[in-house]
C-alpha cells in the first residue's frame, strides 16, 4: 500500500538488477548487483540492500569480510557497506538515503 509522498511502508522497490561499479579504497572493480530498498516509516529513512555476485576479485580486496565502498549503478552512486559474504561468495551491500538505482524515492527537505 503506498502511502503519503508515494512510500511504499515495509514494501521493497522494485530496485535493480545489473551491471555495477565498486569503488574499494579509490580502486574500480566492475560487478553484477541485485538491489532493492524501503522506506522506514519509523525513522524516516529509505534503506537498499542487495547482494553482488561472486567474484574472486572482491573477495580478495574485501579484507576481514566487510568494507566501506562507494557503488556506482548507470542510475548514480551512493556510499555503502559489503559485508556478510553468503556460502556462495555473494557479499551484502547495504546503504541508507537515496539509492543508486530508481526507486522513486525522493528525500524530503
Amino acid at each position: 500500500m503506498t502511502g503519503p509522498g508515494g512510500d511504499h511502508g515495509d514494501e521493497p522497490d522494485p530496485g535493480y538488477t545489473g551491471p555495477a561499479t565498486l569503488v574499494i579504497e579509490g580502486s574500480e572493480l566492475p560487478v553484477e548487483v541485485d538491489l532493492r530498498g524501503y522506506f522506514q516509516p519509523i525513522d524516516g529513512r529509505y534503506r537498499w540492500y542487495g547482494r553482488v555476485a561472486a567474484d574472486p576479485e572482491l573477495t580478495r580486496r574485501v579484507r576481514g569480510n566487510r568494507a566501506r565502498v562507494l557503488l556506482r549503478t548507470p542510475a548514480g552512486e551512493r556510499p555503502a557497506e559489503i559485508s556478510d559474504p553468503d556460502m556462495w561468495d555473494r557479499f551484502r551491500v547495504a546503504g541508507e538515503g537515496s539509492p543508486p538505482f530508481s526507486s522513486g524515492f525522493e528525500p524530503s527537505g
